[in-house]
């Protein structure tokens, strides 16, 4: 008889599972024999212990036993942590995005037997909201289409196994397409925020990769326009809520498209990359904030995420249960800690209001 496997794992993420009503395997052999043995198909949701939205999912629905005995009767449940198994996370965050999906965690799959997925979503709420589907919609959906039309998941699966192959077999020797790259710096600009920085969207990543092409581009171009985006987009992050203006370090992504409130998670792969990148601006122009972001996102990795002689992978965004609660500030907190040395100053410079811009509190913003 089935049961939740996760008490042997090692992994902090899946042992924060350990006691869920859900049956979870660990990814492995056995779970896909699992599947195999009751024709079932496998549900598979990556996360990691940093991530808001996972723990929001888990609390809705791995932890409700109406959810779960969904889930345990028409699907073999997988949980992966991205810390422990990155390649995991890989190959099906790749996956999604052949889809059509947006990626992120946590990441909800769903394979068949073999381990090709037909479905690509990421959180998905207990209960519908706006164009978001229910949970458990999703899951009798794909439990019916599974059960009752089986050539149209054995075409979808087909369709994504081809798409997949195609992506893993392209060949990445031989001399290298200079047009290809100007076409792919032209297409990322059209796809970037003229106003604001960024790719064009309800959401701001950092995007460093697109941000490099663009700088790029234009070292090799001498285009200005390349070097307008990348510069909105960076001087954005730079000054606005994205970077903690305390503790220094960039947060993982921001809400809205004014770069104002950020999701509060912290990556140590996401500040790596930023660091890269503001070190090839400030070679090149000795950008003054560039050279302040430095030195603080430095400071932070070296005093916060160091652990003997490694680095932690991420920082949560939660604090005592609440999101965020560690790097919100009221004005009276302010005035307590500055003790009235530039208090006046620091709340124009840092846009401080007696009642807040996040939720009654303030996010120190420039």
């Amino acid at each position: 008889m089935s049961r939740n496997q996760l008490d042997q794992a090692t992994s902090p993420y899946l042992l924060l599972h350990k006691d869920n009503p859900v049956h979870w395997f660990a990814w492995g052999a056995e779970a896909l024999a699992e599947a195999e043995r009751r024709n079932k198909p496998i549900l598979l949701s990556i996360g990691f212990t940093a991530c808001h939205w996972c723990h929001v999912m888990a609390a809705e629905s791995f932890a409700d036993p109406e959810t779960a005995a969904l889930m345990n009767e028409n699907f073999v449940n997988v949980l992966v942590d991205r810390e422990e198994r990155p390649d995991i996370d890989q190959l099906y965050q790749n996956a999604s995005s052949a889809m059509g999906g947006r990626g992120g965690w946590p990441l909800t799959m769903i394979l068949d037997p073999k381990g090709t997925p037909f479905f690509a979503g990421a959180y998905l709420p207990k209960e519908s909201k706006g164009e978001q589907p229910a949970f458990r919609t999703v899951l009798t959906d794909i439990a019916n289409a599974w059960r009752d039309q089986p050539g149209e998941v054995s075409t979808a699966v087909t369709r994504v196994s081809g798409q997949i192959h195609e992506l893993w077999s392209r060949n990445m020797h031989g001399p290298f397409d200079g047009g290809a790259l100007d076409m792919a710096s032209l297409r990322i600009a059209q796809r970037f925020d003229l106003f604001f920085g960024g790719v064009t969207g309800p959401q701001k990543f950092a995007s460093v990769p697109q941000l490099e092409v663009l700088w790029r581009a234009h070292l090799r171009s001498g285009a200005p326009q390349f070097l307008q985006l990348m510069s909105v987009a960076l001087d954005h992050m730079l000054i606005g809520g994205l970077f903690d203006h305390i503790g220094g370090g960039f947060f993982r992504y921001c809400t809205d498209e004014r770069w104002t409130t950020p999701n509060f998670e912290k990556m140590t792969n996401d500040n790596a990359q930023l660091l890269g990148l503001m070190t090839l601006v400030w070679q090149h122009n000795r950008n003054a904030i560039c050279e302040e972001r430095i030195q603080e996102t430095v400071g932070w990795l070296m005093r916060e995420m160091r652990i003997e002689d490694a680095f932690a992978t991420s920082l949560d965004s939660d604090h005592e249960g609440e999101e965020g609660k560690y790097y919100l500030w009221s004005e009276a907190e302010i005035d307590a800690a500055l003790m009235g040395t530039f208090v006046a100053k620091f709340k124009t410079v840092y846009n401080v209001q007696r009642d807040g811009n996040y939720l009654g509190k303030n996010i120190l913003q420039r």
